[in-house]
């Protein structure tokens, strides 16, 4: 089992998007930490660098998150606009 981390200015951000979006959030957020952080099943998953991992929430909401490998902790560094995204 795995640790998933967000920080309070996330969280900020978490409330200002759509609730569809926050709910796929939430279900993301359980399998990071039951099944790890690569999440092939999600729409548009992929890698973005080393240990850093995308996918879309919608067709317009994307989170982003990174993992030390030998760790059990994954940080959600990036929730919001596609068109804001670090990548």
């Amino acid at each position: 089992m795995y640790r998933v981390l967000i920080s309070r200015r996330i969280l900020k951000r978490i409330e200002r998007i759509p609730e569809p979006a926050q709910m796929r959030l939430a279900i993301l957020v359980e399998q990071l930490r039951e099944k790890g952080p690569l999440q092939p099943g999600w729409a548009n998953y992929g890698k973005l660098g080393p240990n850093k991992y995308h996918c879309h929430l919608s067709r317009s909401w994307v989170a982003c998150w990174y993992w030390e490998k030998g760790t059990i902790n994954i940080e959600v560094y990036y929730v919001g606009s596609r068109q804001n995204a670090p990548y």
